[in-house]
């Protein structure tokens, strides 16, 4: 599998991304930028975090615009895998990939820590690796990473089993139940707010995240190889 690693303005996270996939995971990968008009060659894509034009207006909201955006969306229609983290995730809801929105944290404040998180559904392309309720160690950087969404869309995120990861223990940011991250029905989108990327290694904390690239990897690429 071949992955894109989209570069908006103001990311941040691009590089974590990019070394996760590609040099600890072995993937195929290449950055692309946002004003490119095409993703052919590609087998998958991957929204970093960071600052997409600085947030002016709400997170994501103008990147969601970006040129590249409407072959985001074609890769998401055609069944292929398309991941965001973070500013990623924002992004993700933005463009109607996701619902729900990311609002301002509870606190007021930006959260930068390990957290743990519950992995409360294995059964995805994204999670298979993972044991069911798994207890995860995986970073958070973010300042609007509360997760909200109206009853009748909760209560289809529950009946689908669209909700994949929630926070074990404390609610950091005030996510409605805890969610910290969810797919589409379809299940080849997903978007969560805590940065696998950046738990590739022990020596960085966790090795956690190894699971979630590797679940892509091995249900995807079957998928991409039939």
């Amino acid at each position: 599998m071949k992955f894109a690693v989209i570069v908006f303005p103001g990311s941040n996270c691009d590089l974590d991304m990019y070394w996760a996939m590609k040099e600890i995971m072995g993937a195929d990968c290449e950055y692309v930028r946002y004003d490119a008009d095409s993703l052919d060659g590609f087998d998958g894509v991957l929204l970093p975090g960071g600052f997409s034009y600085g947030d002016y207006l709400r997170c994501g909201a103008i990147a969601r615009f970006a040129n590249i955006m409407s072959e985001v969306i074609r890769f998401a229609e055609e069944g292929k895998p398309v991941f965001g983290t973070c500013n990623g995730f924002q992004i993700l809801t933005e463009a109607g990939l996701l619902p729900g929105a990311l609002r301002r944290n509870e606190s007021l404040k930006f959260i930068s820590k390990i957290t743990p998180l519950k992995v409360v559904n294995n059964q995805t392309k994204f999670t298979s690796e993972y044991a069911l309720n798994e207890v995860i160690q995986i970073p958070v950087a973010h300042g609007e990473g509360n997760y909200y969404c109206d009853d009748e869309t909760l209560a289809d995120l529950k009946a689908n089993n669209q909700i994949v990861f929630t926070y074990e223990g404390e609610n950091i940011n005030g996510s409605v139940e805890g969610i910290a991250g969810i797919t589409n029905k379809a299940g080849n989108v997903l978007g969560m707010m805590p940065h696998p990327e950046r738990a590739m290694e022990k020596l960085l904390g966790s090795d956690d995240g190894k699971k979630f690239f590797a679940s892509i990897l091995n249900n995807f690429g079957k998928v991409t190889a039939n």
